[in-house]
């Protein structure tokens, strides 16, 4: 099992959600599918394929659109489904306001998992709403959000990682919990950030923030960042109090 995933697993302690801007309750989007572009990496290592992700996408917003409950969960990957019930997800489904379409934009294949972008068309919003899914290994649903939509602990993270990519160290060590900025000097977080974006081939742009947990003693936020070589999440864990508690800078890499 690789450190993302492990991360997932320890972090998540409550159901999958996000709010859909200017909607009330949890919304998932859905679908007419177009052509899909996969964007050509270098150093991807996921063994989803480009052609699997669309795939798999594409279920899933089938059953969104559907709001077939019982497909979605399947669709979710172990520890967010072991963290929810059919019953749920068929309750959120069944109060979400209807998605008309869909197409998927791009396809971004990264180290362990694989991010989706598409955009949605919902009945309560004009014009059409971005959305980003994130796959696992297996095609199987990490986390997703509706671009437009910042929760705190989102916006901690994306400062958190600006920070880093600005090389403001001592700023960055702000957010974490006391305990880890024990353990991560800044000189820790330069050579480890340093280390990650020169494998990486540098930042282009840091693209969004993504919850996959909230609410629990650990919350998850995965940060989507385009490198020269890849388009990659960093998953970074928060504690209740929202500090930063642990961040994946991947043993592979650094």
């Amino acid at each position: 099992m690789n450190t993302a995933v492990r991360l997932l697993a320890v972090a998540l302690s409550a159901p999958l959600g996000a709010v859909l801007p200017g909607a009330t309750g949890v919304a998932l989007g859905t679908p007419a599918l177009a052509q899909a572009q996969a964007v050509p990496t270098a150093t991807p290592s996921t063994s989803l394929t480009a052609a699997q992700a669309n795939e798999a996408a594409r279920t899933l917003l089938e059953a969104i659109k559907g709001k077939d409950g019982a497909t979605i969960y399947n669709g979710l990957s172990d520890p967010l489904r072991n963290s929810t019930s059919i019953k749920a997800v068929q309750q959120r489904m069944d109060s979400n306001p209807r998605v008309t379409s869909y197409r998927i934009s791009e396809i971004s294949r990264g180290m362990d998992d694989t991010t989706v972008e598409a955009f949605a068309v919902v009945e309560t919003r004009k014009g059409e709403v971005p959305l980003l899914l994130v796959l696992d290994d297996s095609g199987k649903l990490v986390a997703w959000k509706w671009v437009g939509t910042t929760l705190p602990i989102e916006e901690t993270a994306l400062k958190f990682v600006n920070d880093l990519n600005a090389g403001r160290w001592i700023a960055a060590r702000y957010y974490l919990d006391l305990n880890f900025q024990q353990e991560l000097t800044p000189q820790d977080l330069k050579r480890k950030w340093t280390k990650l974006e020169r494998t990486l081939g540098g930042v282009k742009r840091v693209k969004s923030a993504l919850v996959a947990s909230q609410g629990g003693e650990q919350q998850l936020v995965l940060v989507t960042i385009e490198f020269g070589k890849v388009t990659d999440n960093l998953f970074v864990i928060f504690n209740r109090e929202g500090r930063i508690i642990n961040v994946d800078f991947s043993a592979d890499l650094v």
